[in-house]
């Protein structure tokens, strides 16, 4: 009984879901098993999207064709900058952080800005689409500012199916 007072005290009250808001929400259409598939038809992998701690994240396991490579990723909805934000990390020892939003049926998460070998300003953009036939389509790009121009280079496009 006394664990029941001192809880709401501390903010622990389980009846109220804090992450349960649309924006909270705006991601959700990624959840599930999916089978991912290079515009090729070739498969590039397996991925699962779950939701943890509470609705409060989208966690990704990655596994691609290739079994040597994997990947975990957390998304989230930053309440205090209203801004999504995902943090990847790899078994090969690579992270990315992006941030941003959903439009429409997209979700668009950008990393900042960095600078290559030559100088030029550098970043990775990612855009989830979800699609009217029940799959997602994820395409990463990187864009390299170079004399005020945008120089787009496709690093995956994949398009996720439910698994069967």
């Amino acid at each position: 009984m006394m664990a029941l007072i001192i809880f709401p005290l501390l903010g622990f009250a389980q009846d109220n879901c804090k992450c349960c808001t649309p924006q909270h929400k705006a991601f959700d259409f990624w959840l599930g098993e999916w089978e991912v598939f290079l515009p090729d038809g070739n498969k590039a992998g397996e991925n699962s999207i779950i939701k943890i701690q509470d609705n409060c994240i989208l966690q990704e396991h990655w596994k691609s064709a290739n079994p040597k490579f994997t990947g975990t990723s957390f998304n989230f909805y930053n309440s205090k900058t209203a801004k999504w934000e995902q943090l990847w990390i790899d078994n090969q020892g690579q992270h990315l952080k992006l941030y941003g939003n959903r439009r429409d049926n997209q979700m668009i998460l950008k990393s900042e800005k960095f600078k290559d070998k030559d100088g030029n300003a550098v970043y990775n953009r990612i855009t989830w689409t979800k699609n009217d036939r029940g799959t997602v389509r994820q395409l990463w790009e990187t864009i390299t500012l170079v004399n005020e121009k945008e120089l787009v280079k496709v690093i995956f496009d994949g398009l996720y199916k439910p698994k069967q």
